[in-house]
């Protein structure tokens, strides 16, 4: 919950996208929001070498402007993001941000008033606390998010119409409002920062997600979670994330959503349909479609099969789901860990293979306690003269 907090906070400074202007004058040349609007679509999609080829041309085309060099630590970060356990591209991601803060210092101290200066400083210290609050670097993350809130709050006073700026307020508004709501405890925490509205927010986040050049996609990727994760309006949820997926289909994040949503609905079949879509993916080595996705894909097809009662092809679902559970989960088992448990004794005993069924059933009992799957393995062992 403290790492949620401490990213919301920073993800307001995500509003800092709007390279089109420059201490009141613009960019000119139409291809320079044409390369943007590119690279942009291209991190997106996971596109990570025609991202670098679109923003190497920005930084050699406008060498005075921050853009280039802030999308170029952007696909880095997706890069984490793709797999927030491994940290083998933080160093790297926090080099190219001191980069851009530089450049937009220099900037600065001839123009302290440069919109896309105080912009593109802002976003990077907004994103160096996100990484740092991952890592639980919690006062290396406390000192960005305190520098870098004045500056989005000047860029709003330089440049109030500026539509990329409501993506952060409307960010902050809703979670602001919706944390305490969901977690009471945290309120206490939150009497040191202004309130929300969670109404305000979903509009300012709406707002932004039809009329922003560069933080609609954004706009429409926190709709679809705040909307999955607190709202649990999984309509609405749904809307943003066949949207997202349809324009970005290699993004493993939106698509993931899509088949989860799916699950909520009960339709396992689209469900199915959409992790196989990613097993494909897995095996095709697409960026992001790593062990994690063959986790959670080989379950929820295994459920399906379950369910239409394929047994020996649910088997070999839950199997592999278990394979990748133990390569991801490390010595802490998930909750897909222990639920492909709880099916595989399941499925033995729909099988009549009792002696199986009790030999899964008593290892369930050895993992966590995890949706009453304890109770669940005791009945059954008490049933079957094994409790």
């Amino acid at each position: 919950m403290k790492v949620l907090i401490i990213e919301i906070l920073f993800v307001l400074i995500y509003s800092s996208l709007s390279p089109a202007k420059t201490s009141g004058t613009k960019i000119k040349d139409p291809q320079f929001d044409s390369l943007i609007t590119t690279g942009i679509k291209q991190i997106y999609n996971i596109k990570f070498k025609d991202a670098e080829r679109t923003f190497s041309i920005v930084m050699k085309k406008y060498p005075h402007h921050p853009a280039g060099r802030f999308f170029k630590a952007m696909i880095i970060w997706w890069k984490i993001m793709l797999d927030t356990e491994n940290e083998e591209y933080d160093d790297l991601f926090v080099d190219k941000l001191d980069s851009v803060i530089a450049m937009c210092d220099s900037i600065l101290e001839k123009d302290p008033d440069n919109v896309d200066a105080l912009f593109f400083k802002g976003g990077s210290l907004g994103f160096r606390g996100r990484l740092y609050s991952l890592r639980k670097k919690w006062f290396d993350a406390a000192l960005d998010g305190k520098e870098a809130l004045p500056l989005v709050h000047k860029v709003y006073e330089i440049d109030p119409q500026n539509e990329e700026v409501k993506l952060g307020f409307g960010i902050y508004n809703y979670y602001a409002e919706a944390i305490p709501e969901k977690y009471p405890f945290i309120k206490p925490v939150m009497i040191f920062f202004p309130g929300g509205n969670k109404k305000l927010g979903i509009q300012q986040l709406k707002e932004t997600a039809q009329k922003s050049k560069y933080a609609s996609i954004e706009a429409k990727f926190f709709l679809l979670t705040l909307n999955y994760q607190f709202e649990e309006n999984f309509k609405e949820a749904f809307k943003y994330a066949k949207e997202l997926t349809k324009e970005f289909p290699d993004n493993p994040t939106f698509e993931k959503y899509l088949g989860r949503i799916y699950v909520k609905q009960g339709d396992y079949y689209k469900a199915s349909n959409v992790f196989q879509d990613m097993l494909i993916k897995c095996n095709e080595n697409l960026p992001g479609y790593n062990s994690r996705i063959k986790r959670e894909a080989s379950y929820y097809i295994g459920v399906k099969l379950e369910m239409e009662k394929k047994l020996d092809s649910a088997l070999t679902m839950f199997n592999q789901c278990l394979k990748f559970s133990k390569i991801v989960d490390d010595d802490t088992p998930s909750g897909f860990w222990i639920s492909a448990v709880w099916y595989l004794g399941k499925i033995y005993d729909e099988k009549k293979n009792i002696p199986k069924a009790i030999e899964y059933y008593k290892s369930l009992l050895d993992l966590p306690e995890y949706r009453d799957s304890h109770d669940k393995a005791e009945k059954y062992l008490e049933e079957h003269g094994d409790g």
